[in-house]
């Protein structure tokens, strides 16, 4: 599987490449690219009402890059707010199956909830929602053990719950 981490708007290089080592990591037969060129923010997707960005319109930009650079998987990764219909925000949305994906560093920074800047748990969060978003790629639903990566994180506390691995029965689905 070849994985590509395609930018959208401005995005620092050091998250991107720690992205880039864990999804290696929980992927260790997937190859992973971090694309150079960044693709704009889609500003039709953003909602003045909200001040944040519809998810899916990303996934729709995003999709052109699957046939220009060949990538089985393109997980987009962008700094910006993103939501969807009948959600607050969403950490990240992923075609289920599907070649697309896109993630959210926005709400995983520890600042936003007052806290102090800590990279390692920025760095983790960021890996658990790349390898959350890529799963779905591959078919994978929610999952109910709350430590399975699979599992949804309706908030940070769940997401810095999770493992940075698929559970027993979530892994198999992997390997097919």
């Amino acid at each position: 599987m070849q994985i590509a981490i395609l930018p959208i708007g401005s995005v620092n290089m050091d998250v991107l490449e720690s992205i880039q080592k864990s999804l290696c990591d929980v992927f260790p037969e997937a190859s992973c690219a971090i694309l150079k060129p960044t693709m704009p923010i889609p500003e039709k997707a953003y909602a003045p009402s909200r001040h944040q960005y519809h998810s899916s319109d990303f996934l729709s930009k995003i999709r052109d890059y699957v046939e220009k650079f060949g990538a089985d998987r393109i997980l987009g990764v962008t700094e910006v707010d993103l939501y969807v219909p009948r959600l607050n925000f969403v950490f990240g949305e992923a075609e289920c199956p599907g070649k697309t994906a896109i993630i959210s560093l926005f709400r995983l920074k520890p600042e936003f909830y007052g806290e102090p800047t800590d990279w390692n748990l920025f760095a983790e969060r960021s890996a658990k929602e790349a390898v959350h978003e890529i799963g779905h790629t591959l078919g994978l639903q929610h999952c109910r053990n709350s430590t399975c990566i699979m599992f949804f994180s309706n908030n940070i506390q769940m997401t810095d719950a999770k493992k940075l691995r698929f559970c027993e029965k979530c892994w198999p689905k992997v390997l097919r």
